[in-house]
């Protein structure tokens, strides 16, 4: 069974989910999880969790993403890209130059209103399923964060853009409000995602690359370590003596490890046994000089 993370380029027409259902049966392993999704329209980087390493899924979902993205003015539809249906269209009157400050004006929070064409659940359906029924349900606004937002091309109707959010950001709707705000509509046409945290595009696998990997070896030069996810964190060494307690997921006093930095007090560490084996992440407490585990990645 293979443990870590890999890195997938996920190509157009696939779901995330598809991605996982396609690498088990490459892999041949159950245990494999995605860390966000990707409309099936979408490209781009897609990391997968594969054993222990499911464990990282929602630990993932936290990091910052890198988006390019194409907006066309002029058009808005039901699903806020052009998949959709056109509920409208209008011209575009405005100049490359307005085009641009109306995008920056959504630099840093702002609240952002979920679709109605997507996973999210009210009252335990997917707003999605709701849509396709012809519903429309009320949804609340959610803070997020646009980190950067750079004009790579404009050729109006048409916008270019590379863009760096917070997690939640929904890249369609961002496209939705900044034509609302131009005062014309606009939907997103392409959209490719090239980073999650640390995983970048020109580094990521297909299912092809995956399967022929798998077959003529070196895969698992391919596969992050579930530790190489922390490399900015401190990290210990448990005394030979004391492993039995490592095993079984115990609080360890700081003085059971070897080289303990103390991160001061609510800081995590990164727990080896004496023979470098990564067991998990650790919370440092300082009143009682003593780690407690966060999250455990033994097999």
């Amino acid at each position: 069974m293979y443990h870590g993370i890999i890195n997938i380029y996920k190509e157009a027409g696939y779901t995330s989910h598809d991605v996982v259902a396609k690498l088990r049966g490459i892999l041949g392993q159950k245990k494999i999880g995605h860390t966000g999704t990707l409309d099936p329209d979408a490209t781009g980087v897609l990391p997968v969790c594969l054993g222990v390493g499911t464990k990282l899924c929602d630990m993932l979902t936290d990091e910052n993403k890198e988006y390019v993205a194409l907006l066309r003015f002029g058009v808005t539809t039901d699903t806020q890209d052009l998949s959709g249906t056109v509920l409208d269209r209008q011209e575009v009157t405005i100049t490359d130059k307005q085009a641009a400050e109306i995008a920056a004006g959504f630099l840093g929070t702002y609240e952002q209103i979920p679709p109605m064409y997507s996973a999210l659940k009210v009252n335990g359906q997917k707003l999605y399923e709701l849509a396709r029924e012809g519903r429309e349900v009320e949804r609340k606004a959610r803070t997020v964060r646009i980190e950067e937002l750079e004009i790579l091309k404009t050729e109006l109707p048409a916008m270019k853009m590379r863009i760096v959010c917070s997690k939640g950001t929904y890249i369609r709707t961002l496209c939705d409000d900044i034509g609302k705000k131009a005062g014309c509509g606009a939907a997103m046409e392409f959209l490719q995602r090239t980073r999650v945290g640390k995983f970048r595009i020109e580094n990521a696998l297909t299912l092809s690359d995956v399967e022929t990997l798998r077959t003529d070896g070196g895969l698992e030069e391919h596969i992050v370590p579930p530790d190489a996810v922390f490399p900015d964190l401190a990290c210990a060494k448990v005394r030979q003596k004391y492993r039995k307690l490592l095993e079984n997921g115990n609080c360890l006093a700081a003085e059971m490890t070897e080289d303990c930095k103390r991160t001061g007090d609510g800081g995590q560490i990164r727990v080896y046994d004496d023979q470098g084996l990564f067991f998990g992440i650790y919370r440092y407490e300082e009143r009682t000089d003593t780690l407690f585990p966060v999250k455990m990645f033994i097999r």
